[in-house]
């Protein structure tokens, strides 16, 4: 007869039942196994096409400078730059709400995988942030939208100003990484890792569950608007699904929009930017047969071609030394880097002071042309088709575009002729 610890030591041995195993693997390749970017790419086509067709648009910049709003008037700065004191609540706003939403779906996506923990860099890194987080502010304001608002999403709306910011943000992530090659051979304060902690993270054993946690509440501040019964309302609880769908993509897929952009200047690898290609090209033509039935300008910054390309060189500099573009900063928030929490703070404070500042110039100030376009000092609203005639030059355009981008990416990749050393 065994007695009671040999038997808790064969069940123990005992291998976990067939289903058991199975529900394990699906549950590894779901929530713990990263994504291929090509999915990511395709499932972020899919969720801003079904916003599309809602008449609405995925941007971040806008509501990430109304926190920076909010936070100047809560330190008393707010009336010096006239900003005004009856801002949006960001709990109705609708690219603040889908930021949030954002952000706590790359949350619940990292407890899911049990990957989240606080993650600390080296003293100098929080500076390379802050000032990192600054420049994309300014860049976002020239651009009229970071890489979501005023690149990726303008080039599913078939407009050049999203390809002006793309050429913007390449030379600048190029001068980004030459001046931050020479920071890290001249600088030497705060360079040091800070040293590991051998502390599991808190809750460790529970975070799939607190994930789900994450994922429930969500979805019930969703529900409370769609259930209101009212369009104006049930419109948010729309925007947080898509918020808490991207973010949860962005996460599981580690897709990053300045990665597409930086990373053959920074490492040679092109899998990311293919992807990234490949997300066009579906995306920009199903998003034309959707835009038949809504306004093609909704998301088309008025900056064309002054504004996208000097924003996207400002922008380019400061993506690189923040280690994030807006979006990328937010998902990655939720897995617990420290640094671009940083980041986004200073990207938020620059957006309201520097639109503040620089505002008063009249150089964001629109008007309607001859044409009934938005028009700034630093450019217009640019549509393909409006501007060539049809769509049989535009997806001519487009897609040699796309095909130049891909080849030269194919070539880095191969020779590294275009990788910063």
């Amino acid at each position: 007869m065994s007695n009671g610890v040999s038997d808790v030591q064969t069940r123990a041995d005992s291998p976990a039942p067939a289903w058991s195993r199975a529900f394990a693997q699906d549950y590894q390749a779901l929530f713990v196994t990263q994504w291929s970017p090509y999915l990511g790419a395709a499932l972020l086509v899919l969720v801003n096409l079904a916003l599309i067709a809602g008449g609405y648009f995925w941007g971040v910049f806008s509501g990430v400078r109304l926190w920076g709003d909010h936070f100047n008037n809560l330190i008393g700065l707010g009336p010096l730059l006239g900003i005004s004191p009856a801002l949006d609540n960001p709990l109705t706003h609708r690219i603040s709400i889908m930021n949030i939403a954002l952000l706590l779906g790359a949350f619940s996506a990292a407890l899911l995988a049990s990957q989240f923990t606080i993650r600390r860099a080296p003293k100098v890194e929080y500076v390379y942030g802050a000032v990192g987080g600054t420049l994309m502010g300014i860049g976002a304001l020239f651009a009229g939208g970071c890489t979501t608002g005023g690149f990726f999403t303008p080039l599913l709306f078939s407009s050049p100003a999203g390809w002006m910011m793309l050429l913007g943000l390449l030379v600048g992530a190029f001068l980004g990484l030459k001046l931050l090659l020479w920071s890290m051979e001249h600088i030497w304060w705060g360079t040091a890792a800070p040293r590991a902690s051998s502390r599991k993270p808190l809750l460790r054993g529970f975070h799939p569950l607190l994930g789900l946690l994450v994922l429930a509440l969500v979805g019930w501040w969703a529900g409370k608007w769609l259930l209101s019964g009212e369009t104006g309302l049930a419109e948010r609880g729309l925007l947080i699904l898509g918020g808490l769908a991207i973010g949860f993509i962005l996460h599981r897929s580690r897709f990053c929009l300045s990665r597409a952009v930086r990373e053959p200047l920074m490492t040679g690898e092109g899998e990311l930017t293919k992807a990234f290609i490949a997300a066009v090209a579906v995306g920009a033509p199903a998003a034309a047969l959707i835009l038949a039935h809504h306004d093609p300008y909704l998301a088309i910054p008025p900056r064309f071609w002054l504004g996208s390309l000097v924003g996207g060189v400002i922008f380019g500099v400061g993506m690189i030394f923040a280690g994030g573009c807006a979006s990328g900063s937010l998902w990655r928030m939720g897995e617990g880097h420290l640094k671009l929490w940083v980041a986004l703070f200073f990207f938020a404070w620059s957006g309201s002071t520097f639109g503040a500042l620089l505002g008063r110039t009249g150089i964001f100030a629109t008007e309607m042309n001859l044409d009934l376009l938005e028009e700034t000092a630093l450019g217009v609203e640019a549509w393909w088709p409006a501007l060539t005639g049809g769509w049989g030059v535009t997806w001519l355009a487009t897609f040699a575009l796309l095909g130049l981008w891909y080849a030269l990416v194919t070539y880095n990749e191969a020779t590294e002729r275009f990788t910063v050393q």
